[in-house]
Formats: C-alpha cells, sequence, structure tokens
C-alpha cells in the first residue's frame, strides 16, 4: 500500500517551502520515522520523515520547487522489500576445500595501515552533508567562519579549487627530486562563483531592508561597567555548573536586565497596529544566533516568569540546535524584544536593525578592558 507524504505544517506565518535537498533516493528503503526529504523555510530548516516503513516509491516534488502546505511530496511503498543484506563472507558460504600440502612459508605481510575516521559531529548539517558527497577531510579545508567552523563557502571554495592529480607509484630508484610543476589557475572558474542564495537568506536580506525603509530607527550608544558582573560569573560559574549542570553566562544576565528595563518602560515593549498602541505584559525575548545558514532568532517565551537558571538552559538549548538547524518556526515567532550579541565577533560597536513589528533591538557587544577615570 501506498503512503502519501505530503509538507507538514510549517508554524505560524509560515506558507511554503523549498525541496531543499531529497536524502532518499527513488527506490531506496526506508525506515519509520526516517528522515527522506529536506525543506527550507524562510526561517528554519527541518527534515520531513517517512511516516511508514517500506520503500520510497516515487518523487513528486523535486529538489528546488517551491511547495505550499500540504502539498505531495511523494509516495512509500509501505513494507516493501529494501536493499537486499549484504553477502555473507566467502569463507562461511563455500564448502570447505580439499586439504593440501602445507606450502612453504612465506615472509610476513606488513599490516595495511587503519583507515583515518573523520569526525563531523561539530559540521552544521548542510557542510556535512557536502563535506560527505565529495569526500572531503574537513581539517585538510581552511576554516574562515566564526571560532574556526567550517562554512559552506569554505566547502564550495574547497570543491571548486582544482585537485592535484595522485602521485604514480615510484618503481624507480630515487633520483633528486625534480622542482615542482606549477598548475595554471583556471581563472574563470576561480574569480567568480554565482551561488543561489537560500531561501532563509533570501527572507533575511528582504526583511532587514524592508525595516530599513519603513522604521524610523534611532540607535544610542552607552557604555557600562561591567566589572561587577564579570567578577560574579568569575566566581560563582563553577559552583553554578555543578548545581544546575548548565553553565553561567552573559547572555542570561542581559536577558533578565533587559526585562526589568521593559517593565519600567513598557512603550519599548510594544509595536504599533495602524492607529493603535498595542502594549504586550509579557515578555517573549529574541536572540539573535548566528549559524552557518544565516542568522536565526529563537525566542524565550514568558521569559519574564524564569528563573536565571531556566533562562540560562533555554538558552544553551536553543544555541546547540541552532547550529544544527533544528529550531522549529513556532520556536522563532512571537518575539517582543530582540537582543543582537556582536561581541562574540570582536565587533566594539554597530547598529542593529530591528525586527519588525518590534520596537526595540538592543546590541551587545565586545567587553574590553581598559582604564578609566
Amino acid at each position: 500500500m501506498s503512503v502519501d507524504i505530503h509538507v507538514p505544517t510549517l508554524g505560524e506565518s509560515v506558507s511554503d517551502a523549498t525541496v531543499a535537498r531529497w536524502i532518499k533516493k527513488a527506490g531506496d528503503a526506508v525506515a519509520a520515522d526516517e528522515p527522506i526529504v529536506e525543506l527550507e523555510t524562510d526561517k528554519v530548516t527541518l527534515e520531513v520523515p517517512s511516516p511508514v516503513a517500506g520503500k520510497l516509491a516515487e518523487i513528486v516534488a523535486p529538489e528546488g520547487e517551491t511547495v505550499e502546505v500540504g502539498a505531495l511530496l511523494g509516495r512509500v511503498e509501505e513494507g516493501a522489500v529494501g536493499a537486499k543484506p549484504a553477502p555473507k563472507a566467502a569463507k562461511e558460504s563455500a564448502a570447505p576445500a580439499a586439504p593440501t600440502a602445507p606450502a612453504a612459508p612465506s615472509a610476513p605481510t606488513a599490516p595495511a595501515a587503519p583507515a583515518v575516521a573523520i569526525d563531523t559531529s561539530d559540521l552544521s548539517p548542510a557542510v556535512r552533508r557536502l563535506v560527505e558527497e565529495h569526500n572531503l577531510n574537513p581539517a585538510n579545508i581552511p576554516a574562515t567562519g566564526v571560532g574556526g567552523r567550517l562554512t559552506k563557502a569554505d566547502i564550495l571554495a574547497a570543491i571548486s579549487r582544482p585537485q592535484a592529480a595522485p602521485a604514480a607509484a615510484v618503481t624507480a630508484p630515487a633520483v633528486a627530486p625534480a622542482l615542482p610543476r606549477v598548475t595554471p589557475r583556471a581563472v574563470d572558474a576561480a574569480r567568480e562563483e554565482r551561488v543561489r542564495m537560500s531561501k532563509l537568506r533570501q527572507v533575511i536580506a528582504s526583511r532587514l531592508k524592508s525595516a530599513q525603509n519603513t522604521a524610523a530607527m534611532l540607535t544610542t550608544f552607552n557604555e557600562v561597567d561591567m566589572s561587577a558582573l564579570m567578577k560574579l560569573r568569575a566566581d560563582y560559574k563553577d559552583a553554578f555548573e555543578a548545581t544546575h549542570e548548565v553553565r553561567l553566562g552573559f547572555m542570561g544576565v542581559f536577558v533578565q536586565a533587559v526585562i526589568q528595563a521593559l517593565r519600567e518602560f513598557p512603550a519599548v515593549n510594544a509595536e504599533i497596529d495602524g492607529t493603535d498602541i498595542i502594549y504586550k505584559n509579557y515578555y517573549n525575548i529574541g536572540v539573535a544566533v548566528g549559524t552557518p545558514q544565516g542568522l536565526v532568532v529563537p525566542v524565550i517565551k514568558d521569559a519574564g516568569e524564569m528563573s536565571l537558571v531556566e533562562t540560562e538552559r533555554a538558552i544553551s538549548d536553543f544555541g546547540l540546535r541552532a547550529r544544527d538547524g533544528k529550531i522549529t518556526p513556532d520556536e522563532m515567532a512571537g518575539g517582543t524584544f530582540t537582543i543582537s550579541n556582536g561581541g562574540v565577533y570582536g565587533s566594539m560597536m554597530s547598529t542593529p536593525i530591528l525586527n519588525p513589528p518590534q520596537s526595540g533591538i538592543l546590541g551587545m557587544h565586545k567587553i574590553e578592558k581598559r582604564a578609566v577615570v
């Protein structure tokens, strides 16, 4: 029996998605709840699992196609026979050979060098996929991302570079090495590269430009003495982590400080709807997170009801899942105020752009130790 695979509900205000990649090909065996296709929305990338075990019988929506919620993606044939198991070793299936005279002992053979395992656990899904598809070793690729992380652009650059042919086995006696040959660079391929923007990046660009054009934005710059907070963190971070099993960072304190300020100035936690101002008596704080796929802003819902411990746990969870593209659309909706932390990039000053319909955004930057009179 064939089971249809449809586009699932994608979250608030998200009506369509792009088929980014079919993880399984037509005819492949699939297990129940195994991801078979990857969809990309204007907010997140999500995987659609197979509802049953069987075989992917048909792909209806090809890669790159835009599909609406409820649209047919493909069909799985339930209970269909999948790939055959690997044959047993010949020594187990073959009949025993007749005894022969013992052969003369041969010289011992050096054991083969073990294969080197490539660790891709810390790569994002998109980067990991490119590494595996092109059989690349991440350790040999220069990384330009934050904290030395590989980005999709790093992988694409490595793929576009011409690869040197493997050296032939040496059979003649060693001679003086020849001067290295300079391989001419493929000028046309290396100087330009056209890459289609992901749906997420398209929407980020569109919304940021729209916010600049429609909102009357004003940025003010203030310095804050962080010495007391830095001392508090240094004194208590080990005990905090041992007790609560989560690290004590600065962002949790920033979130709680912002909530106190919003309570004092409720107009900043409001939005304009036509000729009305809607004051929010709750505090859903968006925390901007940079990922290889682009900027995402998961929202800590009802942060005003949380303790510092609960806030730090929410931030830690969002950070880990954002890196792997596991944030859901609902988790990025409903924010009333946003905090952006450019300090992780070493930025000393910036002008963060509003996330409409919110009325304010706080940009935190690098903590600098210096003498102040």
